[in-house]
């Protein structure tokens, strides 16, 4: 395992590996990219099969944190945490609390959250030992469960590729496949059913299913079944990679858009794919920044209306996303890479500049 040729590749900034023998803690932290603040993201606790499939993961997602709190106009960097291990056998109090120390020896650097597998109690668990963390409950001021705002991120994002599409923003009547009602596709559902759009729905946990069905008269679809239902718009809430060399020639849909992150198996190649088909892609670290936003928000006191607020936000987001890949004829992920990297390198600019002059003088207006 060559970390620094990995490291390289996308020019991530810093990988902590943190051990705590007794307790059996095995973590990664991965910092990508501080250009624009502090970087923020996630602790995912799963059994990986091998280290060198927890840093893999690490360094993926935390150089999608950076797009993603670019695009979102955040001042923050990409991070992200996994810890190895399995979280139902695995999780305590000790453990998370041995994380939060190594989180606190970054000083700031890493702000961790709940993701996978990690809940609003772990974190609180971690809050003992570091003050760089977020999604705690909101007993102690924090956020609480971000899902809802996601889901209104999300939302909020299908209606602008809608309208993208089709001229209208309208939803009553059509046919909506979500794939995944957990915490976030549960929500997103409820969005959904109030616009007046008729749900088709899958998981692996059939209770959720089973509450999906009830409470918004959603059809249950088994499997794979989904890629090729004949609806208006798809939207995957569940795991990554699903838009592939085998799902995406299945797929009907005219819009795809959801909650589950790295959708697209190999961006370039399945990006282009959809693009070529006529199926409008909302990119999905743009349109489930809701999360993010959420949580971005404890950082200077929570506000419930102002977080919603900016997750509404995500709306034109995509508008712009649509535009610049429509002028320049290249498929949206491109198209949101774009933005978010001009923005960073904006922001570096600005950075440099006054860094390198620091004797400069201007005088009061």
């Amino acid at each position: 395992m060559d970390v620094f040729k990995m490291m390289g590749r996308h020019n991530h900034e810093q990988v902590v590996f943190c051990s705590e023998r007794e307790i059996g803690l095995r973590a990664i932290i991965a910092v990508h990219d501080t250009t624009l603040g502090p970087s923020l993201g996630g602790c995912r606790f799963y059994n990986y099969s091998s280290d060198d499939d927890a840093l893999y993961d690490v360094l993926r997602l935390s150089r999608a944190m950076t797009y993603k709190a670019s695009i979102a106009g955040l001042n923050l960097g990409g991070g992200k945490s996994v810890i190895i291990g399995d979280p139902e056998k695995e999780r305590n109090e000790y453990l998370f609390r041995a994380f939060g120390r190594f989180v606190n020896g970054l000083g700031g650097r890493y702000i961790t959250a709940e993701d996978m597998n990690t809940t609003v109690r772990d974190m609180e668990w971690v809050r003992n030992e570091t003050s760089y963390v977020t999604g705690i409950s909101k007993a102690l001021g924090g956020s609480g469960d971000p899902s809802p705002v996601t889901a209104l991120g999300v939302f909020v994002g299908l209606k602008a590729a809608w309208q993208t599409k089709t001229g209208r923003e309208d939803m009553s009547g059509i046919k909506v496949a979500v794939q995944g009602v957990g915490h976030v596709g549960y929500h997103l559902c409820q969005y959904l059913h109030d616009a007046g759009a008729q749900l088709f729905i899958s998981d692996v946990n059939q209770q959720a299913v089973d509450r999906a069905v009830r409470d918004f008269k959603a059809t249950q679809i088994g499997g794979d079944e989904i890629y090729e239902l004949d609806v208006d718009i798809f939207s995957p809430c569940a795991m990554g990679a699903i838009l592939n060399d085998d799902t995406i020639p299945k797929i009907k849909a005219q819009v795809i858009g959801g909650a589950a992150n790295n959708q697209l198996a190999v961006s370039k190649t399945h990006g282009e794919a959809l693009r070529k088909r006529g199926i409008l892609y909302a990119p999905d670290y743009a349109i489930n920044a809701g999360g993010l936003i959420n949580v971005a928000n404890e950082l200077e006191g929570y506000n419930q209306e102002r977080a919603f607020k900016q997750a509404e936000g995500i709306y034109h987001t995509l508008l712009e996303i649509f535009r610049v890949s429509e002028e320049q004829g290249i498929p949206t992920n491109a198209a949101s890479d774009h933005l978010a990297e001009e923005r960073i390198q904006k922001v570096a600019r600005i950075k440099r500049f006054y860094n390198d002059s620091p004797n400069r003088v201007f005088k009061r207006r």
